[in-house]
Order: C-alpha cells, then sequence, then structure tokens
C-alpha cells in the first residue's frame, strides 16, 4: 500500500542552508575596533608643535582610522557569511605538531639578550641574538653565524649612533665603539 505522507525518517526538504560564519572573526574585529579607537584617543592628547603644519596627530588619526574601517568591514564580510580559505600548507605539513623546543630556545636567547644588554652591550648582544636565533632554527655554522651577528650588531649600533642620533648601550666596549 502507497501512502503519500512522506514518512517521518524522511527529512523534508528545507530553504537555502543558512551561510556559515566564522565568530572568531567577529572576535577580531573587536579587538581591531579597540586598538583602532584607543589609538584615535591617543591622537587626540598629543600636543602639536608651533612650527610644524603636520604634528604628530596625523599618522596616529590615519593608522587608528584604517584599523576601525578594518574592523568594520571585516565584521560585515563575517555576518554575510564569508569565510577566510583554508590554509593548503604549501610546504608545512600541517598534522605535524607544533616544535616547542625551537620555541623554547628563541624565547630564551631573547630573554638572555634583553638581561645582557646593558652590561655586555648591544654590539655584543646583538651577536649573540642574531647566533643564537640562527642555532635554535637549525644553523650549525657557529663561526659563520658569529661573525654575520657581530657585523649586523655593530653596523646597526652605528646606523643608530651616528645616523639617527640614538645611543644604543656600548656597555662593555664603551670607548671602543
Amino acid at each position: 500500500m502507497s501512502t503519500l505522507v512522506p514518512d517521518a525518517h524522511e527529512a523534508a526538504p528545507s530553504g537555502p542552508a543558512a551561510p556559515r560564519r566564522d565568530l572568531a572573526q567577529l572576535g577580531l574585529a573587536a579587538v581591531l575596533a579597540v586598538v583602532g579607537g584607543l589609538t584615535v584617543y591617543d591622537a587626540t592628547t598629543l600636543g602639536t608643535g608651533f612650527a610644524d603644519p603636520v604634528g604628530p596627530r596625523v599618522f596616529p588619526y590615519v593608522i587608528g582610522t584604517g584599523l576601525v574601517v578594518l574592523a568594520v568591514l571585516l565584521a560585515v564580510a563575517t555576518l554575510r557569511g564569508d569565510v577566510p580559505e583554508a590554509e593548503g600548507g604549501e610546504d608545512v605539513d600541517l598534522t605535524s605538531p607544533a616544535d616547542w623546543l625551537t620555541v623554547v630556545k628563541l624565547v630564551a636567547v631573547l630573554l638572555f639578550t634583553i638581561a645582557t644588554v646593558d652590561l655586555l652591550g648591544w654590539a655584543i648582544s646583538g651577536a649573540v641574538l642574531f647566533a643564537g636565533a640562527a642555532w635554535s632554527l637549525g644553523s650549525r655554522t657557529l663561526l659563520r653565524d658569529v661573525l654575520v651577528g657581530a657585523v649586523l650588531a655593530v653596523a646597526s649600533w652605528y646606523a643608530f649612533y651616528v645616523g639617527l642620533g640614538i645611543p644604543l648601550a656600548p656597555g662593555i666596549l664603551d670607548g671602543i665603539l
């Protein structure tokens, strides 16, 4: 016997599926809006120079406004159902776990640099930072890394001191640099 009434176990076709929304993007939009709003507010508290027609407020206004506009655009796109394309992992194995040992090594090298920059100076601490970061990321040419780090650290020390007039800590090399 045939029935014209659909069986209770059969799914009745429904209307179009609701768009999938990635609500985490709304959190990111909120953070962008807050940071942008605080940046604009902070710009209003800056003083202006008497001879500077542009003043120091322009860039914080532009950056803060840009962040707020991006937050609004992201929120609208999220509410419309736009979902970012998933990372294809071109050369990254997305199934492999994070390499926390490398992260710990990098943090240790950074903390060492922070702790010793006043004592040893930027030239030495910067060289150790470069060589330590290279070692943490897998380099096995320690001598080359130390030499490149030393050249970059001394060059950046002179660039800041001579080029920008900003003295970095000379440390134990005070009087030599």
